[in-house]
């Protein structure tokens, strides 16, 4: 139907991986399918539960893995702050566990934010919430960062208009480098 085509991409969540097999997967990707954007969000499997992901870290690491099986690039998300003040350390932590056992081409972070229409259902899932600012984000993002040591090469961009600060670079290669470019933000 579309002779010129050269490339299909689309959202995907880890229950989209998961309810297909690997010979299903390996048909989208020989249809043209070369890579899917996948929310992790979170590897904290407490902050997954409160935003009702609907999976937890352990199947989205599956759900991934099957992916690359599959030949399909994944260009994945981290939502910095997502755990507020109470949750920061364990969300870095959990979600570099989890960046740490998949196999993600590219990864981006973005900044929480809360639009009106979905401040207060984000909000009753939490006893109390505190936004972290953005030198407090800069912080996450810098543990984060610290942390990866991904098992293969990650492109990774922090360039979203949400962001307090933009970086870009391959992980682990880079680093030092973008380290050294929080520090001087901070």
């Amino acid at each position: 139907s579309f002779p010129r085509l050269s490339r299909v991409s689309l959202y995907a969540t880890a229950q989209n991986f998961l309810e297909k097999n690997i010979d299903e997967l390996k048909e989208l990707r020989a249809g043209g399918l070369s890579l899917a954007y996948f929310g992790i969000e979170t590897g904290s499997d407490a902050l997954l539960n409160k935003i009702d992901k609907g999976v937890n870290a352990d199947q989205m690491i599956e759900a991934l893995h099957r992916a690359h099986e599959a030949g399909i690039k994944i260009s994945a998300t981290v939502i910095l702050g997502i755990g507020g003040i109470e949750y920061t350390g364990k969300h870095i932590r959990d979600t570099v566990k989890l960046i740490n056992a998949a196999p993600i081409t590219y990864l981006s972070t973005l900044q929480l934010g809360l639009e009106e229409g979905a401040k207060e259902r984000f909000l009753k899932a939490f006893d109390s919430f505190i936004l972290l600012n953005d030198l407090q984000i800069l912080q996450e993002q810098r543990e984060l960062i610290s942390l990866i040591n991904p098992p293969q090469k990650i492109i990774f961009r922090s360039n979203h208009a949400s962001n307090a600060l933009h970086l870009s670079g391959t992980l682990p290669k880079d680093h030092d480098r973008l380290l050294s470019e929080i520090d001087e933000a901070l």
